[in-house]
């Protein structure tokens, strides 16, 4: 059986939750992670050197790094659907992966971590403004990819709207003031009457 360690308030953690969620793939998920610990033991050192989550086992594969975990679970268990066939569409879908990882989740950090892990008298308003701005810029961007197609690779779902879906969702929820970005809010509730992002995705933020 598939194995996943992670806590289900991890946004990384979610990615690989809501990719085997979609593939329909049985797992056991371990806490792991922030107040559970077990990152720091050497048995999961073992597994991820890097001490963080997800980390997933399957028939005795490790593998850390969500994105890795999303490829390899999607094309493993899901060519032709979240793997897309077309090498085109496959790597448009790959692109937009690398991007939510480099680009957006760094954007987007500290206004996360500063309106929903730092207690009110210790946020730095101006850090956070910035990364609100920085972040409405970027998915600018997005928004203007999805104004010609339903999904972040083309006209189908695929492991591109997975890592982007789940910054997305965050981006939604927190409690800031948002510039209008139709096609993106569009593309957002479509994925909410996915039930794999209700159960995994849509949790309070914390």
């Amino acid at each position: 059986m598939l194995k996943i360690w992670g806590r289900t308030n991890s946004v990384n953690v979610k990615k690989a939750l809501w990719c085997a969620e979609e593939l329909g793939l049985e797992y056991a998920r371990i806490d792991a992670g922030r107040q559970y610990g077990v990152v720091d033991t050497p048995e999961y050192r073992k597994l991820n050197p890097n001490g963080l989550v997800p980390t997933i086992e399957e028939d005795g594969f490790v593998l850390w790094e969500s994105h890795a975990i999303v490829r390899y679970l999607s094309a493993r268990h899901g060519a032709g659907t979240l793997w897309p066939d077309d090498i085109r569409v496959r790597a448009d879908a790959d692109r937009w992966m690398d991007w939510a990882g480099g680009t957006l989740n760094p954007a987007m950090r500290v206004a996360f971590w500063g309106l929903v892990r730092t207690p009110p008298a210790e946020r730095d308003a101006r850090a956070i403004a910035e990364s609100v701005a920085r972040s409405g810029e970027l998915l600018a961007m997005v928004d203007a990819v999805l104004a010609n197609r339903p999904y972040i690779a083309g006209d189908a779902f695929t492991m591109g709207d997975i890592p982007l879906g789940c910054h997305a969702y965050n981006w939604m929820t927190l409690p800031i003031e948002r510039r209008p970005l139709p096609h993106l809010e569009a593309w957002h509730r479509r994925l909410t009457t996915r039930p794999a992002f209700k159960k995994i995705v849509m949790l309070p933020l914390s």
